[in-house]
C-alpha cells in the first residue's frame, strides 16, 4: 500500500528550517554506495550442501538476514539458485527474509502467501542433507498457516524445532545464533523477569566473546537486552555492531536502540544519521524512515528542535515511496511516517499543532494510525476542544476494536492505553480532574507491566509522564514528582520528564532536588538550537 499525503505536515510548516539543520540531514556521512562487500560476511560461515561456488553468495545472504536488510537477502539467495538449481537451502534464507524482522508484529497476508510458497519450493527442490532439512521443517512452522490468532504458537513451534537443531547439530554456531534469535522472539512483553531475553543472551554472549567481529551476535545481543533494566548490558554490542556491517542501514540504525534506552541522545543521532544516509543511497525508504524517527525523538530531548523539523520534513518527501507489502519491507516505515510528526509536536508541547495533524490511511495497520488520533485527541484536550477530542477517543476504540478483530493482542493493548490515556486527559481538561487522574493512573500501570514494540523509541507520551504532569497541575507536586521519577527510571533523560519533575520537586518545596534536574536538564539540552520555555526556567533557577 502505497501513502500518499501531499498535505501531511501542513499544521507543522509554520517554522522555518535552517539550511544547516537540512545540509546536515541530507549530506552527513560519506559511506558511498552501499555494497553487499561491507556487511559482515568475511565473518559468517554457513556450510551447505551446495555447489562451492555460491559459498560466498550464501554467506552474504546470511550475513544480510543478520542484519534485516531482507530484499538484498533475497537477491544474494535468488543469485546462489541461479548458480545451483539444486540449492535447496536457499529457500531457506528466502522463506526467513519474508518472515522479516522477528519483532515487527503480525505479519500480513502478502508475507504469508510469498513465504508459504517458498517453503514449498525448498521442499520440491533438490537432496538437501539431513541438517538443511531441519533448517527448513524449522522455518516452515512461521508459515505452517495464515491466522492471525496462531502467530504466537507459530512461533514457538519455530523456536522448539531450532532447539532440535542445535541439540542435533551443537557444532554449527549459526544454528545457535538463529536459535537465540528465535527464543528472544517469543518474550511476552509483560514478562518483566525477561526470562526468554536472558535466556537469548546467555546463548549469544560467550559466542560473542569468540567471535566479536559476527554482525549477528551483536545485532541480536542489543535486541536481547533492549529493556529498561538491561540496556547498559548492550553497550558493548551496540558500540561494535555498526563497524560490523557499515553498509548495512539497519546495523547502522540499531545501536540507537541502546544509546535511546539509556539516554545517550547524540549517540543515537549520529548513528541514525549514517543509517539514513547508506538507506538513502540504496533507496530504502522504510529503513531511512525508521532511522528518521528515532532521530527525531533524540533530537527533541536536546531541544534541537530546528533539526527535528528538517527529520519532519525529510520524512514526508519518502511517503509515496513506502509500500508495507513489498517484498522485505516491515511495519517501520509506515510506523516512522505517522510518528515523525506526531512526535515533533506533542515532544514541544505544541497542542495546537497536534490537534491539526493529518491522518494517514493505514487500514493494515490500525496501531499507526492510532497514533495520530491520540496525538490529536490530547491536542484537542489541551487546547479546549472537547467535541473534537471526544471524536478522536471514538476513533481510538474503533481502532482497537481493528486491530482486536485482526488478533494483534499487542497492538490492541498498546491502542487500548493510548485510548485510556486520552479519554483521562479529556475528563481533566473538562474539570473532572480526580476521575482524570484515576483513569490515567490505571493507564499507566497497564503501559508499565507492557514495553514498547522495537519499530518505536518511546512511546507517543508515557502514560507515567502524563500522570505526573496532571498531578503538578492539580497541585498535588509531591505525587507529581514519584511519578515523573518513575518515568525517568524507565526513560532516562526525556526532557519533559526533567522539565516536569523540576517543576514538581520546586512546587514540593525541595529546592535541591529541583536544582539538580534543572542542572541536568540543561546538560541534556546543552546544544540546543532552540529556546523552550523550560530552559529559561531552568536558566534562571539555577544561576
Amino acid at each position: 500500500m502505497n501513502f500518499r499525503l501531499n498535505r501531511l505536515f501542513c499544521a507543522l510548516a509554520l517554522v522555518t528550517t535552517s539550511s544547516a539543520a537540512v545540509a546536515q540531514l541530507n549530506d552527513h556521512g560519506s559511506h558511498g554506495t552501499a555494497s553487499a562487500d561491507q556487511i559482515g560476511s568475511e565473518n559468517v560461515s554457513f556450510a551447505t550442501s551446495c555447489s562451492s561456488a555460491t559459498s560466498d553468495n550464501f554467506n552474504r545472504g546470511v550475513a544480510l538476514v543478520h542484519s534485516f536488510w531482507f530484499a538484498e537477502a533475497i537477491n544474494a539467495f535468488n543469485a546462489v539458485l541461479a548458480e545451483d538449481a539444486n540449492c535447496a537451502i536457499a529457500h531457506w534464507g528466502i522463506a526467513l527474509s519474508h518472515w522479516g524482522n522477528p519483532f515487527a508484529g503480525q505479519r500480513n497476508a502478502a508475507q504469508l502467501a510469498r513465504g508459504q510458497a517458498t517453503v514449498q519450493s525448498a521442499l520440491n527442490t533438490g537432496s538437501p542433507d539431513n541438517r538443511e532439512k531441519m533448517y527448513i521443517s524449522a522455518v516452515a512452522e512461521l508459515f505452517s498457516d495464515t491466522q492471525g490468532s496462531t502467530q504466537g504458537a507459530r512461533t514457538v513451534a519455530y523456536e522448539h524445532a531450532m532447539a532440535a537443531l542445535v541439540a542435533a547439530y551443537p557444532d554449527d554456531m549459526e544454528a545457535s545464533i538463529f536459535y537465540a534469535l528465535a527464543v528472544n522472539q517469543t518474550a511476552s512483553p509483560t514478562d518483566k523477569t525477561y526470562s526468554q531475553q536472558l535466556k537469548a543472551a546467555e546463548i549469544l554472549e560467550p559466542l560473542f566473546m569468540q567471535y566479536p567481529n559476527h554482525p549477528g551476535l551483536a545485532h541480536y545481543i542489543i535486541h536481547a537486552y533492549d529493556h529498561p533494566p538491561l540496556a547498559e548490558r548492550a553497550l558493548n554490542a551496540a558500540r561494535r555492531y555498526a563497524s560490523l556491517a557499515p553498509d548495512a542501514p539497519h546495523a547502522l540504525h540499531m545501536p540507537s536502540h541502546t544509546f535511546t534506552r539509556v539516554g545517550m541522545w547524540q549517540e543515537s543521532v549520529d548513528t541514525n544519521l549514517r543509517s539514513a544516509q547508506i538507506a538513502r543511497e540504496s533507496s530504502t525508504a522504510g529503513e531511512e524512515l525508521h532511522a528518521l524517527d528515532y532521530q527525531a525523538y533524540a533530537y527533541l530531548q536536546m531541544a534541537q528542535d530546528q533539526q527535528a523539523l528538517a527529520v519532519v520534513q525529510r520524512a514526508q518527501a519518502l511517503i509515496e515511496q513506502v509500500d508495507i507489502t513489498a517484498v522485505g519491507a516491515t511495519q517501520a516505515g509506515a510506523f516512522a511516517i505517522a510518528a515523525i510528526p506526531a512526535r515533533y509536536a506533542l515532544e514541544r508541547g505544541d497542542f495546537a499543532a497536534a490537534a491539526r495533524l493529518e491522518v494517514i490511511p493505514a487500514e493494515s495497520t490500525p496501531h499507526t494510525q492510532a497514533i495520530t488520533h491520540f496525538a490529536r485527541a490530547l491536542g484537542a484536550a489541551r487546547t479546549g476542544q472537547p467535541n473534537a477530542a471526544a471524536q478522536e477517543i471514538a476513533k481510538l476504540a474503533e481502532l482497537r476494536e481493528l486491530a482486536r478483530a485482526r488478533q494483534d493482542a499487542y497492538w490492541t493493548e498498546q491502542i487500548d492505553i493510548q485510548h485510556q490515556a486520552a479519554s483521562a486527559w479529556a475528563s481533566f481538561a473538562a474539570g473532572n480532574q480526580d476521575q482524570g487522574i484515576r483513569m490515567m493512573s490505571a493507564a499507566a500501570d497497564i503501559e508499565d507491566a507492557t514495553d514498547k514494540a522495537a519499530v518505536s523509541p518511546g512511546p507517543m507520551a508515557p502514560a507515567r509522564e502524563l500522570l505526573g504532569m496532571m498531578l503538578l497541575e492539580a497541585g498535588r507536586p509531591a505525587e507529581a514528582l514519584t511519578a515523573l521519577e518513575a518515568t525517568l527510571a524507565k526513560e532516562p533523560n526525556r526532557f519533559l520528564t526533567l522539565s516536569a519533575a523540576a517543576q514538581a520537586a520546586d512546587a514540593a518545596g525541595d529546592s535541591n532536588k529541583a536544582r539538580q534536574y534543572f542542572q541536568q536538564l540543561l546538560s541534556v539540552a546543552a546544544t540546543a538550537d532552540t529556546e523552550r520555555p523550560a530552559l529559561l526556567q531552568a536558566r534562571a533557577q539555577t544561576q
